[in-house]
């Protein structure tokens, strides 16, 4: 096999000399994933942009490894090792199974999409998931009967804060909207009381990010948000919280910082893969998440597809640690 790949090259003193586009091509390719968190974000929120699909240049190393191998270049196959090393390092721990078995409370969370024309045949699917506590982003005030009404059977106990809501089969207290600076209600908190104990769940859907051709990334306004989530998650009097929603960012997005630094993804620390969440019909992206502060995540997973355009992501934990 090595033979065949390689006999041509012997003697052929070219192999160094060639291949420098396709070098340069690697190089710069992993300089970005090195320095990805200095791309600077003041011009069209370049940085952010980056980041949310920091995996998918992953892409790009196979493709440079056959461009190295047509053009028999030496010199392009050293380089292309480069990005390589750089997205095993970045990501390689996403590729294994870190799933466990245990845990005592199950989690999901679902953008249900206000244009779905199925609300009750996608509640009884994520009911279906099993989860003890459900949070749904999204909902219309005509879809909220609908919701409800599915899911009554399977849930005890619930509330909807403008266009969010939460579903448990343990009781809750303490629910309130929580202000995340869009003048109406897209965040709300509330006190799940388990059989473990009593954990502070938020559910969260932050702005939309628009990709415009004249602007950039836009999400000045996601960004203002986020930082007022975090600013309530960090103000939680409660050790053990629970963060579920469509944050329309992805944990790499360092503008999400406010959050994500002082929360755990359950998919980076108990999932397999990288469980992208959107667009469902082709998942490119995680910004659906699952998040935890003073629980430890057990394992972590997306579902199957409904009438929405966003995946349902699932998560167990282990409250009593």
């Amino acid at each position: 096999m090595v033979n065949r790949l390689f006999g041509g090259w012997r003697g052929d003193p070219r192999i160094w000399r060639r291949g420098i586009v396709v070098a340069t091509l690697a190089v710069l390719l992993a300089l970005v994933m090195l320095v990805h968190a200095r791309i600077p974000n003041r011009i069209g929120n370049l940085g952010s942009l980056t980041e949310t699909f920091l995996p998918w240049l992953g892409v790009l190393v196979p493709l440079l490894l056959v461009l190295a191998f047509v053009r028999k270049s030496v010199t392009a196959l050293i380089a292309v090792l480069l990005p390589a090393i750089m997205w095993l390092n970045l990501f390689g721990g996403l590729l294994t199974d870190k799933a466990a078995t245990g845990g005592d409370l199950t989690v999901a969370t679902h953008n249900v999409n206000a244009g779905n024309t199925d609300p009750s045949g996608t509640a009884r699917d994520v009911a279906a998931s099993g989860a003890d506590v459900l949070a749904l982003e999204e909902l219309t005030a005509s879809a909220v009967p609908v919701y409800e009404k599915a899911l009554a059977s399977t849930y005890k106990y619930h509330s909807v804060q403008g266009t969010v809501g939460l579903w448990s089969k343990y009781p809750l207290s303490g629910v309130k909207a929580v202000d995340i600076k869009l003048g109406w209600t897209r965040a709300m908190r509330g006190t799940v009381t388990t059989p473990a104990g009593q954990v502070a769940v938020y559910v969260a859907h932050l702005p939309s990010v628009r990709v415009k051709l004249e602007a950039g990334f836009t999400a000045r306004q996601r960004d203002k948000s986020a930082d007022a989530l975090g600013e309530a998650i960090a103000d939680e009097p409660i050790a053990e919280v629970v963060l579920l929603g469509d944050l329309n960012g992805t944990m790499n997005d360092r503008s999400l910082n406010a959050v994500t630094a002082q929360m755990r993804s359950t998919q980076g620390a108990a999932g397999s893969g990288f469980g992208f969440s959107w667009p469902a019909s082709f998942p490119m992206a995680r910004i659906d998440q699952i998040m935890v502060r003073g629980i430890e995540p057990v394992s972590s997973w997306t579902l199957p597809q409904t009438g929405s355009d966003h995946l349902p992501v699932a998560a167990r934990v282990e409250i009593d640690t």
